[in-house]
């Protein structure tokens, strides 16, 4: 087996048999549709944009990014200030659903401190409707449509405890079928204040006469994943635990989707929170006993599935091996599907067009320096659990007091920042607004490289040109997640407290590579 953090990371073995995680890439929150032989895959988003991320796959194994679903976070209180054209973090797009119905492919959106939104589309790779309010209302999440066979719609979703005060119950509400309106207040459709206080991402399902939601509890870094039943839609429900960590190394398995293949086989795809990787993927194999599923295997037989770490494909047709995207040459008319901004994006802050093969990042004010409220960071997340990224920066659009340079942003933000003073360059290693490295460098034209190492440890070098490379790892920092997200590898130019404001840099290709690599 190939090693676990080798950089590209591959899932697919080459001999009819996957590992777990079948992604080190940060989905949080996955749901699946099946139409055909295709499966279509979003997640959240949360204040990244563009956000809603679209994957496809034909053997639940190897996935594709193809797009994004939403461009943007929208505002209810949209004023001289939107919400969101700061980074919010931790707020935006929780836990997405994605169905397929009358010929529609349709997402729906909480926007955690807005309400739920709807989009819809005929193509999932787009163009996407754009997002109209379903339901005003701060703290409502993880919404779930449901259209049953009598022609009646349906929405389950839960509450976010920070926002509602909730985190433990249920709620059902009859819906238009377009997806336009709700139609009354609906119900609370289980409670799990008892034995499930903390109770979320809600997906429906009908199963030979059982209607089915599929919910985890617990937590997500060590919850357990229950399965609801009834024969009526609106309840009552009984509930069993069908998932859990048991003896396996896979922590709080949380939510996901159930998902079948047109040869009637049934599997779970869901996330494992692994910091600072954020939330990974897993595929589990399904089994149903007297009416219900057993997720993965059960290993001591009390009934409850335990996390597989290798098992074999599902019985679908072969498919090329999938690398989650990472490199960039800066050709396209917009930068590749794997970069998202920590902000609602500004036209202003970047431009591919003038120097080609380059990105232009312009300086934006950043109170201290502080790159945790910077907006105009291009970040991509990790897909492999070690990995070093390369690219090439040239400052000579550089003001005094500006910055530019790469980062990892989290809770706490590292970064290797080339500054422009009164008497030269120097470049700085910092942690959030504390220097420890300050070191001064010539010219204008550096190589910039970061080494990720197993578990986030960092190494940051640079190099003056061609020169040999420097490193600034005196005091080795470390990678951390951020809120609801994993950590992110960025490209910024900022303006600490407005010095330096207009200033650009020019980032050329970025490379990402194995760390055992040559350079």
């Amino acid at each position: 087996m190939p090693s676990a953090s080798a950089f590209p990371y591959v899932a697919d073995l080459g001999d009819g048999t996957y590992r777990n995680p079948i992604l080190v890439a940060d989905y949080s929150d996955p749901d699946v549709e099946r139409v055909g032989d295709d499966y279509w895959m979003v997640a959240s988003s949360f204040n990244c944009t563009p956000g809603l991320p679209i994957l496809h796959s034909r053997d639940l194994i190897n996935w594709t990014l193809v797009g994004h679903a939403l461009t943007a976070c929208p505002d209810l209180r949209r004023g001289d200030q939107p919400w969101y054209d700061q980074p919010r973090v931790g707020s935006g797009v929780w836990a997405p659903a994605i169905r397929y119905h009358g010929g529609k492919f349709w997402i729906l959106v909480p926007l955690v401190d807005e309400g739920i939104y709807v989009v819809s589309a005929t193509d999932p790779r787009g163009p996407w409707s754009a997002p109209t309010l379903l339901a005003a209302g701060t703290g409502l999440i993880d919404p779930c449509p449901f259209w049953d066979e009598d022609g009646r719609a349906w929405l389950c979703h839960g509450y976010s405890r920070s926002r509602s005060g909730i985190a433990h119950q249920l709620r059902l509400v009859p819906m238009a079928p377009d997806c336009s309106r709700l139609l009354g207040e609906g119900h609370v459709i289980f409670d799990g204040t008892a034995e499930h206080p903390f109770i979320e991402g809600p997906k429906f399902l009908k199963k030979d006469g059982w209607y089915y939601i599929f919910a985890p509890a617990g937590g997500v870094d060590g919850g357990w994943q229950t399965c609801l039943r009834s024969r009526t839609v609106e309840g009552p429900y009984e509930l069993k635990i069908v998932l859990e960590q048991g003896a396996s190394t896979i922590n709080g398995p949380h939510q996901g989707a159930m998902l079948d293949t047109p040869r009637g086989e049934w599997w779970f795809l869901h996330f494992q929170e692994d910091l600072p990787y954020g939330r990974i993927l897993h595929l589990q194999p399904v089994t149903w006993h007297d009416g219900w599923p057993v997720i993965g295997v059960d290993v001591d037989g009390n009934g409850i599935g335990e996390p597989v770490l290798t098992w074999k494909k599902p019985a679908l047709p072969p498919q090329p091996i999938a690398i989650q995207p990472t490199d960039e040459d800066w050709r396209g008319a917009r930068p590749g599907l794997q970069w998202q901004w920590h902000a609602n994006e500004q036209a202003r802050w970047w431009s591919l067009t003038n120097r080609p093969g380059h990105l232009r990042l312009t300086a934006e004010p950043v109170a201290g320096g502080d790159l945790r409220l910077a907006g105009n960071v291009l970040a991509q997340k990790p897909v492999a659990r070690a990995f070093r990224t390369l690219t090439s920066i040239d400052i000579t659009g550089l003001k005094p007091g500006a910055r530019a340079g790469l980062c990892v942003l989290g809770k706490a933000a590292t970064s290797l920042l080339l500054e422009r003073t009164t008497d030269g360059v120097v470049a700085i290693l910092r942690k959030d607004t504390h220097e420890s490295v300050r070191h001064v460098v010539r010219g204008d034209l550096f190589r910039l490289r970061l080494d990720f190492h197993v578990s986030g440890r960092l190494s940051y070098f640079l190099a003056e040109g061609d020169g040999p490379w420097i490193p600034f790892h005196t005091v080795r920092p470390q990678a951390q997640a951020g809120e609801w997200i994993s950590a992110r590898i960025g490209l910024t130019v900022i303006a600490p407290d407005g010095a330096g404001r207009g200033s650009q840099a020019d980032f050329g290709p970025v490379r990402v590579t194995d760390l055992t690599a040559p350079i």
